[in-house]
C-alpha cells in the first residue's frame, strides 16, 4: 500500500510539516483576462437568461453549479439559481435554498455573477433554446457556439451541469471564480451548518479524529459492478476483473486492516462519512472491532436533531461533508465526487492531512 496526500501523489506530509503550494493560487484572488471581454470590474450588463438544471449527486451538483457559474461570466449572463436533481437514484425533492444558504450564494458572487432566484415574469413563458452543452468544452465553444444564441433568445436553459466545462487551459480568472464558488459561496444551509459544526464538536470531545469516506453502498457496488449478486442492470461488468484493475473500492474490512497498518492504534476515534452499509452491521464488525471507538451522524445526533434531515440524501450528504472536511485525517475508500470535493475543500483551506489508498 503506499501512502499519499490527494493530489500530491507518492508524497506523504505529516501533520504540520507542509506548506500551501503555489499552484493553489489559481482558486484564490480574481486576476483580470483579456478574453471574452472579462475586464470589466464585476459582471457587466447582462445579455440574458442562463436557468442550470443539475444532475447527480450532492457534490456532482456542486460542481456543475460552480461550472455554470464560470460559465455564465464567460457568456455575459444572469444565473437563476440552479434546479436541484430531483429524479436520480435519491429521489431528493430539496430545492436549492434546502441544501445550500441562497442569499450568501447570490450575494457572495455580486462581483463577479449577477444571480437572481426567478425569471423576471414576462420570460417565464417565453421561447428558450435548450441545449446540452458540450461536456469538457474551453472558453472556444462558450464563444463561437453558445455565445451567438443570445441574438436569437433572452433565456438559455443548459438541460445538465455535469462535466460541461474543461478542467485545464481555461483563463486564471474563470479558475477562480469556479473554484470560489464551489468552496465558499456554495455555503450549505444554516440548519445543516449549525448541525454539521455540532457534529463536529461532539466528534472532537473523543480527540483527533479519522474522517473515513466508506464508499459502500448498494448503488455505488451495483454500479460499478464490484460485488456479486449486484449490477447496473444497462452493464455487464465482472467483479473479479474490476477488483484486480483496482476499480473497486476497500470493503470495510480492508480498510480496518489499512488503518492499523498506517499504525493508528485502536483508541483512535473513526467518523463513517457513508450512507446505509450494503450487508448492515456484518459488514463492519471487522472495522469496528479494530477501531471500538466508530461514530456516524446516526450515533453523534439523536432522532429529534436529524429528523428535518433524514428523507433527503443530499442534506444528510452535507452533514459528511462538513465533519470530513474539518476532520484531522480525511480518508476516502474509493475515488469519487465526495472524496474529490472534500479534498479539494482541504487543499483549499490550507494543507489538512488527507489519505488515499492505492487500491
Amino acid at each position: 500500500m503506499r501512502r499519499a496526500v490527494a493530489g500530491v501523489q507518492k508524497y506523504y506530509y505529516p501533520h504540520g510539516h507542509s506548506t500551501q503550494p503555489s499552484y493553489l493560487n489559481v482558486c484564490l484572488e480574481f486576476v483580470p483576462h483579456s478574453e471574452f471581454d472579462l475586464t470589466v470590474a464585476g459582471p457587466g450588463p447582462s445579455r440574458g437568461y442562463l436557468l442550470v438544471l443539475t444532475n447527480g449527486g450532492l457534490n456532482q451538483m456542486r460542481a456543475g453549479i460552480s461550472d455554470m457559474v464560470a460559465v455564465a461570466r464567460m457568456l455575459k449572463a444572469t444565473l437563476i439559481i440552479p434546479e436541484l436533481d430531483k429524479k436520480s437514484f435519491w429521489h431528493d425533492k430539496s430545492n436549492f435554498s434546502d441544501v445550500f444558504d441562497e442569499e450568501y450564494f447570490i450575494h457572495s458572487l455580486a462581483n463577479d455573477v449577477k444571480v437572481e432566484k426567478k425569471l423576471p415574469k414576462d420570460l417565464v413563458k417565453a421561447p428558450k433554446f435548450v441545449r446540452y452543452f458540450k461536456s469538457w468544452s474551453g472558453i472556444d465553444y462558450y464563444h463561437d457556439e453558445i455565445y451567438p444564441l443570445w441574438e436569437h433568445r433572452q433565456v438559455i436553459r443548459a438541460a445538465k451541469s455535469d462535466s460541461r466545462l474543461a478542467n485545464n487551459y481555461l483563463p486564471p480568472d474563470i479558475q477562480k471564480l469556479r473554484c470560489r464558488a464551489f468552496f465558499q459561496a456554495l455555503r450549505f444551509a444554516p440548519p445543516i451548518e449549525a448541525l454539521g459544526n455540532l457534529l463536529v464538536e461532539r466528534m472532537r470531545s473523543f480527540g483527533p479524529y479519522i474522517a473515513l469516506h466508506l464508499r459502500y453502498e448498494k448503488d455505488m457496488l451495483a454500479f460499478s459492478g464490484c460485488t456479486h449478486g449486484l449490477y447496473w442492470k444497462v452493464k455487464d461488468i465482472d467483479p473479479l476483473d474490476q477488483r484486480s484493475h483496482g476499480y473497486c473500492p476497500l470493503t470495510p474490512k480492508e480498510v480496518g486492516m489499512f488503518l492499523s497498518a498506517l499504525g493508528y492504534p485502536s483508541s483512535t476515534p473513526v467518523y463513517i462519512a457513508a450512507g446505509e452499509i450494503y450487508g448492515g452491521e456484518s459488514h463492519v464488525v471487522d472495522l469496528l472491532s479494530r477501531f471500538p471507538i466508530m461514530m456516524n451522524k446516526e450515533k453523534l445526533a439523536s432522532a429529534e436533531e436529524l429528523r428535518p434531515f433524514r428523507q433527503y440524501a443530499s442534506q444528510m450528504a452535507a452533514l459528511d461533508y462538513i465533519v470530513s472536511v474539518e476532520s484531522d485525517v480525511f480518508i476516502p475508500s474509493y475515488s469519487g465526487n465526495m472524496a474529490r470535493a472534500v479534498g479539494g475543500h482541504r487543499r483549499f483551506l490550507g494543507h489538512r492531512k488527507t489519505i488515499i489508498p492505492d487500491r
